[in-house]
């Protein structure tokens, strides 16, 4: 294709480290998308003829038809998917193929091609987010009272509900639902038009295949148009953001499923067991899912360093951005089915959640908060005289509801027997009404909320 400037063909070496067809056949479909919408519009502004256009978006369809088959003829020999689709058009239909790559250049086809692959990638990440809120918020519902211990630094801090804990993920992946829906809108620009780097000096219409691609309008500076890999980088730090979450989730749902937990059972479809120790059930798609944040983390770090050092415009280097586009989004969409179907599967153990909860004092706050409502005390006073309420249940081996009404008149005479009314795990997260807090009521209108977010 290109071959006019060069006497002898690329060694073996420069041919290896130069094809990409192996990984960017990945782009056919848009390829395909993109060079009828670029025949239609050279053919409407009087570029080529009608007859030339109808024979190559005839050969295109041809093309396309192969390709459904799997009988499309990649040959490396033509190095990347848009030598190869032009190499398959002019055996198909002739000369006339030879017009289709007027007014385009591999620079601007390739951004096209990339943009829209990275794009319908965001929208389909973005759906299967939202389907792993609907599992989340399903089982919130089904646990809006379940009582839970809640954690900071992994040690016991305030009782919780399951619901509630859950809905903290449903917050976190709604945030990355809309980092998609945000990348996609900023990338809805068409480069298809800006050439090699300059523009075209033919009477293109770059509205027009702008609108036919559905795209919101035309890169408007051609040099940007065939350098930017923004897109692509924002979509790697959304995806990557997401996998940390995911990592997370997987994370706690690891601790929650050993015996010293005992928080949680998932079925012999999400877990696996042991070459050697027959009682093992191991949480291994919980972990995989864990893993994979390394893998995207690494897409994003890899593609950045990519790019971080290239002038303006185009630069071989920037072949090498598809393939951890395209590893990352495989890995965070097969994790996000996989999350989604053992969060369907996970049933919480009620019994040991709500004794683990009374656990590790975890309604001390709820008795500094009564100090200070009932005796009218100053919250730091408070804090101290539980602190030291908690030294002595500590001592005398017994959690707060178990230490004696005498022991805690020792600490503040004042103190009277309805202080125990707030010390249980349920009193505890009932009292807890404030907007986004982790009482039943206001965890169930929570997920009422996102319900009516959710499609």
């Amino acid at each position: 294709m290109w071959g006019g400037r060069f006497s002898d063909k690329p060694a073996e070496l420069m041919q290896a480290i130069n094809v990409s067809i192996g990984f960017d056949r990945r782009l056919a479909a848009q390829d395909l998308a993109g060079s009828k919408a670029h025949a239609a519009m050279l053919q409407k502004t009087g570029v080529i003829t009608s007859d030339d256009a109808r024979a190559i978006l005839d050969g295109l369809e041809t093309i396309g038809a192969e390709l459904a088959a799997g009988t499309f003829p990649f040959r490396e020999e033509f190095e990347d998917i848009h030598m190869n689709v032009e190499a398959r058009l002019r055996e198909l239909i002739g000369p006339a193929a030879g017009r289709l790559h007027t007014a385009r250049s591999r620079n601007d086809q390739v951004a096209l091609d990339f943009r829209m692959w990275v794009r319908e990638a965001c929208a389909r990440t973005g759906e299967q987010v939202r389907a792993l809120q609907r599992a989340l918020l399903a089982k919130a519902e089904a646990n809006a009272a379940t009582i839970m211990p809640g954690f900071t630094h992994l040690q016991p801090a305030q009782p919780v509900t399951f619901g509630h804990h859950l809905m903290a993920y449903v917050e976190m992946f709604g945030r990355d639902a809309s980092r998609f829906a945000d990348a996609g809108a900023r990338m809805n620009e068409s480069p298809l038009g800006a050439a090699a780097l300059a523009g075209s000096s033919f009477p293109i219409d770059r509205h027009m295949t702008a609108e036919a691609l559905g795209f919101a309008r035309p890169t408007a500076n051609s040099l940007d148009s065939v350098a930017d890999r923004d897109f692509a980088l924002e979509s790697l730090a959304a995806a990557a953001i997401c996998a940390i979450h995911l990592s997370r989730l997987a994370e706690e749902i690891v601790i929650w499923m050993t015996p010293q937990f005992g928080f949680i059972r998932l079925t012999d479809a999400f877990t696996t067991g042991s070459s050697i120790m027959p009682q093992k059930k191991n949480p291994d798609a919980a972990e995989l899912i864990r893993a994979k944040a390394g893998r995207l983390l690494g897409s994003f770090t890899q593609l950045a360093v990519v790019m971080k050092g290239l002038p303006l415009t185009y630069s071989k280097d920037m072949q090498e951005d598809k393939v951890p586009v395209f590893e990352a989004f495989d890995a965070l969409e097969l994790s996000l089915r996989a999350m989604a179907g053992m969060i369907a599967d996970m049933q919480p153990i009620v019994e040991n959640m709500a004794k683990a909860a009374g656990a590790g004092f975890s309604t001390a706050t709820d008795l500094a908060d009564w100090l200070v409502r009932e005796l009218g005390l100053p919250f730091r006073e408070a804090h101290h005289i539980t602190g030291a309420a908690v030294k002595r249940a500590e001592q005398l081996g017994v959690d707060l509801p178990g230490l004696p009404l005498g022991d805690l008149q020792a600490l503040e005479p004042r103190i009277g027997a309805g202080v125990y009314d707030v010390l249980t795990p349920q009193a505890s997260v009932a009292s807890r009404t404030s907007y986004g807090g982790t009482a039943p009521d206001q965890v169930r209108a929570q997920i009422q909320r996102w319900k009516e977010r959710l499609p």
